[in-house]
């Protein structure tokens, strides 16, 4: 990869590692779907400009990605930083994500899939096994098992993305918006309570996380990434990709205090070298399908 094209991909990734962080300070003043709400008002708001028909047939599937997505992965996700102690252990958890659409594809899509990929998978599950047993995340497995929960519905969301065709990222993001907002909003209504207070409360850090994760993390970090896309074909882009989760424990570190045990680096370290494995595998079998057409 070029370096100008190195340089977006680290600056993604930053933008999307520092979003735990972010996302963990929004928690201290709002309550996920209240946060969640907001978020995907303003994001619809900023996008609006964007927002065109989908192409003929894709309504249904767009629904189903936009809910999966924006509706219960994003929810989730903030929901565990909301009831963690740290942003480590959710920023190494998220990644499981792929190990799960791995799964998914398999199951659903009726996709071949190698041993050795099936062996990384099980590995990477054996990583979570590990981290399982660090004494700071045996204190919040709540917040352990909603953030792979979340990672199974973001697995979900990618495999259904699969036959989505003719989207710009901002329209995607509009459309998302518009069908996740009225479920977050109603949500909210049904299970949180005093929401005019909360808004009067939140001090301007906890405003600030929430513009944070509508501007940096949805807005420029995607719009950026659509940019790699455009330039480098995913199985290439992935492998960099990863360097979010490490990014993400380091903010987490040196933004949140956080002082992650052995037993957490041990996994993680197995986690992230199983998800390596796999990226990479998915990259030779696309160029190995991209020689045999070409030839």
């Amino acid at each position: 990869m070029p370096i100008r094209d190195l340089v977006l991909a680290v600056l993604v990734c930053a933008a999307w590692g520092f979003n735990f962080t972010a996302g963990a300070k929004g928690m201290q003043g709002f309550p996920p779907f209240l946060f969640m709400s907001l978020r995907f008002a303003g994001v619809l708001l900023l996008t609006l400009p964007f927002l065109r028909r989908p192409p003929p047939g894709q309504m249904p599937r767009l629904a189903a990605v936009a809910l999966c997505m924006g509706g219960f992965h994003f929810t989730l996700l903030f929901w565990a930083l909301g009831l963690s102690e740290d942003v480590t252990s959710i920023a190494v958890m998220q990644i499981m994500y792929i190990p799960f659409a791995v799964l998914l594809a398999w199951f659903v899509l009726g996709e071949r899939t190698g041993w050795r990929t099936l062996a990384a998978t099980a590995t990477a599950f054996m990583g979570v096994m590990v981290i399982v047993f660090d004494p700071l995340v045996l204190r919040q497995l709540d917040a352990l098992a909603i953030i792979l929960l979340s990672a199974f519905f973001q697995a979900l969301a990618s495999v259904f993305m699969r036959g989505l065709t003719g989207f710009h990222p901002m329209n995607f993001q509009a459309w998302t918006a518009i069908w996740s907002l009225p479920v977050l909003a109603l949500a909210s209504w049904l299970f949180e309570s005093d929401q005019v207070a909360t808004l009067q409360a939140a001090e301007p850090m906890e405003w600030a996380a929430l513009a944070y994760t509508v501007v940096v993390a949805s807005l420029l970090g995607h719009g950026l990434f659509y940019v790699l896309v455009q330039r480098h074909p995913l199985p290439r882009l992935m492998p960099y990709m990863l360097i979010m989760t490490p990014l993400g424990a380091l903010f987490g570190v040196l933004a949140w205090g956080d002082r992650p045990g052995p037993r957490l680096l041990v996994g993680g370290v197995i986690v992230l070298g199983s998800i390596l494995f796999i990226t990479l595998r998915g990259r030779s079998r696309g160029a190995a399908v991209a020689s045999a057409v070409e030839s």
